[in-house]
């Protein structure tokens, strides 16, 4: 209740027509806080799926800018969200607008004498990504993050936060696919702002714009966990992909490129149907039949523009892959593409350079979604391409940086806004593929993991959410222990059916890349592998616990929880890396209820212990590089899920 009270209590200083509005921009280098109180306010109400939207709007009669902000209240969560467009209702250009901050305002008041921000790092193909970040913020000191290159995730951190004061904290997350920032300035309280790092232009007569999203969460209490697994839960309820109300798991998918050729290049229709069968013959049950990079015409990497299905690997096209493992019992076909990047030469760049964004001597443009032809032929290749060819899950990978393309073509005084309009493109073109073709699936790739946000969460999952190098375990375990924090549902690959590095690489999906025509495959660890992630991947839908520190390390243990409160039941993964001298650990479990009595299953034995008991866990393993995989769930008065 005090949790809920006090997100209230500051959603009522922030939203209204009567308070200083929680965003602020500068027009005519003024900042909004010296002269909105004196334009006129609104407000309207909406219903939209189950969702009541509060706007409230502020107009300049003078210039005939109109800020609406768009918010809503979860009422289920102590939490607010909220996004801000502006339109220029007037028959002249806009006076310059500057510095436009979704949000601009302090939370923590007071945040004591030192606040603490919690965070993880971004992408950057590297064992350390998505590793957790704490940074103390005294008074007086400011701490200003930002991606790389204008995709989300990119490197410098991911746009989730959690910010933590004395007793209570806030969990802020951005949605924004492109080059946002965000700066918190210790003061009295702290003073958030976040916003793109760069707007400087003048609107044109009915001209609008939108701004990143932001939603905080509000906790109270010590540990940051409760921050960050209320925000987990916030996500699986309201902020992911949903198939029949509930938050979709998986997939468990394979892929079959021939031999080395781990892009697909020397793919055909005989090899890939040949691949699927095999998983099949050999009793596992993928879901989905992956086909990556190099399908088309040109193949990889530079064929990106042709979006024709090459006639020397599939003279019929992709329907016979996708008819053909549905008759083998696959759920559906999954295959990628990499629209924004399109390859001098190739059939985007001949017949439609207008489409194209380019740099002076590199080979690779990017296709503007902000212009409207463009972005309505992608649309309708794409979703032409889903009906013919019976895609079901629609991978979408982005292996550039699009931050000096947008910069180098916005005109003097628009600064801005070829992001704007790009960034607006993505949702409107994943939004029409999601509405047209219901049950697709969206996989956001870009190299791995680099446009993870509040926006891309919401409509799809990273199936491989990072380059690091393919299949390394420790590695794995650093990435499900760092982005577990913030974001539930994510995947990676497997390699082969290897325990420790099987266990190192399961989330919420997991992508099976054996290779099965070798002689002496070992088929019944593949089983047991594969069982194992499909008697317990409803577990990752829990509440996630760090158990040990992260470390990169190949000399310590690594080992984390997760816990289903509704089933009370969870699993525990305790991974002994290879130069570890020490062969045993001691656990201290959460979640638990202390006077229940859990069924413990630790790898192949059982036994039975009370919640207090659990809690205090003793893993041995007796050699390096050796895991051990800990399921519980209360013995009485709940069925196990399964």
């Amino acid at each position: 209740p005090n949790e809920r009270q006090a997100r209230d209590a500051w959603v009522s200083r922030h939203f209204g027509a009567t308070v200083q509005p929680v965003y602020s921009f500068t027009l005519n280098r003024r900042s909004s806080t010296e002269f909105l109180a004196s334009w006129s306010a609104s407000e309207e109400t909406t219903e939209s799926d189950g969702r009541t939207i509060r706007r409230h709007n502020r107009t300049d009669p003078e210039t005939g800018i109109v800020v609406r902000c768009d918010w809503e209240v979860f009422g289920d969560f102590p939490a607010a969200e909220w996004v801000v467009t502006l339109e220029n209702t007037s028959d002249r250009d806009t006076p310059l607008l500057e510095a436009i901050q979704t949000i601009d305002a302090t939370l923590l008041e007071p945040a004591g004498k030192t606040a603490v921000l919690h965070r993880a790092l971004g992408s950057n193909a590297a064992r350390s990504d998505f590793a957790p970040v704490h940074e103390e913020l005294a008074p007086g000191a400011s701490i200003r993050l930002a991606p790389i290159g204008g995709r989300s995730s990119n490197t410098a951190s991911l746009p989730f936060f959690n910010l933590k004061g004395d007793g209570a904290g806030v969990v802020m997350a951005i949605g924004w696919s492109g080059q946002w920032a965000a700066s918190w300035t210790h003061g009295h309280g702290v003073r958030v702002t976040a916003g793109m790092e760069r707007t400087r232009l003048k609107l044109r007569p009915g001209e609008s714009i939108r701004t990143p999203r932001v939603l905080l969460l509000f906790w109270e209490g010590d540990d940051e966990l409760r921050g960050n697994n209320l925000f987990r839960r916030l996500v699986l309820a309201h902020r992911c992909p949903q198939q029949d109300g509930s938050p979709t798991l998986g997939p468990l998918a394979a892929t079959g490129s021939p031999g080395i050729d781990s892009e697909f290049n020397a793919a055909t229709e005989l090899n890939q149907l040949a691949s699927a069968e095999r998983y099949r013959q050999f009793g596992y049950e993928p879901e989905y039949w992956w086909i990556d990079a190099g399908w088309y015409e040109g193949k990889w990497p530079n064929g990106v523009g042709n979006w024709f299905a090459r006639t020397d690997g599939f003279p019929n096209g992709l329907m016979p892959i996708s008819d053909g493992v549905r008759a083998m019992g696959y759920e559906g076909f999954l295959l990628w593409f990499e629209p924004e990047r399109v390859h001098r030469g190739t059939w985007i760049d001949r017949e439609h350079p207008e489409w194209v964004l380019d740099l002076p001597d590199h080979a690779n443009g990017l296709l503007d979604l902000g212009n409207p032809d463009a972005l309505h032929w992608l649309t309708e290749h794409v979703s032409t391409a889903i009906e013919r060819d019976g895609i079901g899950f629609f991978r979408q990978d982005f292996n550039m940086d699009p931050l000096p393309y947008w910069r180098a073509h916005d005109e003097p005084e628009r600064e801005g806004i070829h992001e704007i309009r790009h960034v607006e493109g993505l949702y409107a073109f994943w939004d029409a593929l999601l509405s047209r073709h219901p049950g697709l699936r969206i996989d956001n790739c870009a190299s791995g993991g680099r446009r993870i946000d509040l926006e891309t969460t919401w409509r799809s999952v990273p199936l491989w959410r990072t380059d690091y190098q393919y299949f390394e375990p420790n590695g794995y375990q650093c990435h499900t222990y760092g982005l577990n924090h913030y974001v539930p549902l994510s995947a990676t690959g497997s390699g082969s059916p290897d325990l420790y590095a099987f266990r190192s690489g399961m989330n919420s999906g997991i992508v099976l890349g054996w290779y099965l025509w070798d002689r002496g495959f070992p088929i019944d660890l593949g089983k047991r592998c594969l069982d194992e992630y499909m008697r317990l991947r409803h577990l990752y839908l829990g509440d996630f616990y760090p158990l040990t520190e992260h470390s990169t390390a190949d000399d310590v243990w690594m080992a984390y929880q997760f816990h289903r409160d509704d089933l009370d039941e969870g699993m525990v993964f305790a991974f002994r890396r290879q130069d570890s001298g020490t062969s045993s650990i001691r656990l201290s479990l959460r979640g638990l209820d202390p006077a229940a009595t859990y069924e413990v299953e630790i790898d192949d034995e059982v036994t039975t212990a009370t919640g207090a008991e659990l809690a205090r866990l003793d893993i041995a393993i007796d050699e390096p590089r050796g895991s051990a995989l800990v399921h519980y769930f209360e013995s009485q008065g709940r069925a196990r899920v399964t």
